[in-house]
């Protein structure tokens, strides 16, 4: 990222120095072909790591062990917030099983403008818990996001899988962001296979560190691009860039429960309300209560 400014600062220097038009338009060329070559050398010559000094929340990434029907995830984030800076944090490991996946919800988190939204998957097993996956920058402690520093390889790409309780109570409570649940209509199969293909990108990415891109490589491309691998003719859109609009193509697509109903509707009915009181194991049966009770 520094280098890259300073890049575009020695080219501006040399637009604008005192020479004649002839002299500045070769040397201009001359110097613009070498600091293009000193920033492609350099961006190919960054390399991603997984030994940096973590943030605390993205200290550790999932993996999973899958034998047979039965999944057991590793670093499981179950992080207690009160606010967004303050926090218990708590890492664990649990089992789960295939055949009682039941549910995934895409969850969609607002802060600034609509176009512009974080991307979470819920699975939710028979037995009442939910498991929710977040491909995220991979931040160094005391280093902040950057939207034009994910162009750059300023962040690694990191797969955290999470409580309800942690990473969505974050965006409605601790960070008080607007954000949306919208079930999505697919079958057990498909739950099972997506969430296997989750599982093999986590423990990828654990073994092969990868920089976060905000354009091609960030938290609903991965959820794309692992869609296209269980379905090759799944169409491209460019909601899928613009996160924001991404349940008005599910909802296009037919993908949405409830789908019969005008989108307007399934958008009010998945808003979630920040929950203020309540013990946080209720956590996920209260955010999927019926508005008003």
């Amino acid at each position: 990222m520094a280098l890259t400014a300073l890049v575009l600062a020695a080219y501006i220097s040399v637009l604008f120095s005192p020479r004649s038009s002839s002299q500045l338009i070769s040397f201009s060329n001359v110097a613009f072909i070498c600091l293009g070559s000193l920033f492609l050398v350099s961006w190919f010559s960054m390399k991603p790591s997984l030994t940096r000094d973590w943030a605390a929340d993205v200290q550790h990434t999932v993996t999973a062990d899958v034998q047979g029907d039965e999944v057991t995830f590793h670093n499981i984030r179950d992080f207690t917030w009160n606010d967004s800076r303050i926090f218990v944090p708590r890492w664990k490991s649990g089992t789960y099983r295939l055949n009682e996946l039941n549910s995934v919800d895409v969850i969609l988190s607002y802060w600034t403008h609509p176009a512009i939204a974080h991307t979470l998957i819920s699975f939710g097993f028979a037995d009442g818990r939910h498991l929710v996956f977040s491909a995220e920058i991979r931040k160094k402690k005391g280093q902040e996001f950057s939207s034009l520093g994910g162009f750059f390889r300023s962040f690694e790409l990191a797969m955290i899988a999470a409580e309800e309780r942690d990473i969505v109570y974050l965006r409605t409570n601790a960070r008080d962001e607007r954000v949306y649940r919208y079930p999505v209509d697919v079958d057990q199969e498909l739950m099972q296979a997506m969430l296997l293909k989750y599982i093999e990108k986590a423990n990828d990415l654990a073994r092969n560190p990868a920089f976060y891109n905000t354009l091609t490589s960030n938290c609903t491309t991965v959820v794309f691009d692992l869609v296209r691998l269980l379905e090759p003719g799944f169409p491209f859109d460019y909601r899928v860039l613009l996160s924001g609009y991404l349940p008005e193509f599910l909802y296009d697509n037919e993908l949405l429960m409830n789908s019969d109903l005008p989108f307007s509707e399934i958008q009010q009915r998945a808003l979630l309300t920040p929950v203020r009181s309540m013990e946080r194991e209720q956590f996920s049966t209260v955010i999927r209560q019926p508005a008003g009770t």
